[in-house]
């Protein structure tokens, strides 16, 4: 799919007459870029897939190439549940040890990416892209309800440094107060043992209205559609959120925890 988007861009920049420097402009992208996308040497990002289909009126065609292509970016077993996260009218997430990849920063990604020592230099800024890329599903035109909870002890887990981790944490109170679809809760410290100690979970609603359930693990993902076990996550959820803050208690407790990074 990288080398099809190439293609695509090298016979629409032809078709319009346009040099490698015209088009850049265009895109308001640099020569550089423009020149390793049509050689697939960068992977071109979903704002620059956007831009062109705007400068040549191609009804999305280059935004649909690029979303195939995030898609073949990340790590192979998660591939099926990036598929599902894009489709869903709801999202329900809990997460003990560190903030999930739809609300982190890039900083913060690349440190968790980093730190984990499993990819190489330029594999880490291709996981890096393709999660943020997976970010637009909260800004889209009708973006899933996305309801957040973390433990504490993610928010003051040391990833990336200070820096990182103040940025990271100011990211969340913005989305929290901004995005009016997207809600973040804190279970605090102070509630000890819980359900939620058990590992992170996610459940998705479908847009034909069933829950799915994904597990993440070492190297590996796991969708779960069985009923018997979706209820039983579900209740798992509720257990969860009746130990959490409420979204403001919560988001004044990320902004205060966010200034103790300094």
């Amino acid at each position: 799919m990288l080398e099809h988007f190439a293609e695509e861009l090298r016979l629409a920049r032809a078709a319009n007459g346009m040099s490698q420097a015209a088009l850049a402009e265009a895109l308001s992208y640099s020569g550089a870029l423009v020149a390793k996308v049509e050689t697939s040497e960068r992977r071109p990002s979903l704002d620059f897939a956007r831009r062109c289909d705007a400068v040549f009126s191609a009804d999305g065609r280059f935004e649909r190439i690029q979303r195939r292509i995030s898609r073949e970016a990340v790590v192979p077993w998660f591939r099926d549940w990036a598929g599902i996260e894009q489709e869903t009218t709801a999202l329900r997430s809990f997460e003990p040890l560190y903030v999930p990849g739809l609300v982190q920063t890039e900083g913060y990604a690349r440190a968790i990416l980093a730190g984990a020592g499993l990819f190489a230099a330029d594999e880490v800024e291709q996981q890096v892209t393709a999660r943020l890329d997976r970010q637009h599903v909260l800004t889209r035109d009708r973006p899933p309800l996305l309801s957040l909870v973390v433990d504490e002890y993610a928010l003051r887990r040391h990833v990336g440094g200070p820096e990182v981790m103040r940025e990271q944490l100011r990211h969340l109170v913005k989305l929290g107060s901004a995005l009016p679809r997207v809600r973040i809760q804190v279970v605090p410290l102070s509630a000890g043992a819980y359900a939620g100690l058990d590992g992170p979970f996610v459940i998705a609603t479908t847009a034909t209205g069933e829950d799915v359930v994904y597990l993440d693990g070492q190297r590996h993902g796991q969708v779960i559609d069985r009923s018997e076990y979706v209820r039983q996550m579900v209740e798992v959820w509720e257990s969860i959120r009746g130990e959490a803050l409420s979204q403001q208690q919560s988001l004044d407790l990320i902004a205060e925890v966010a200034e103790t990074w300094s």
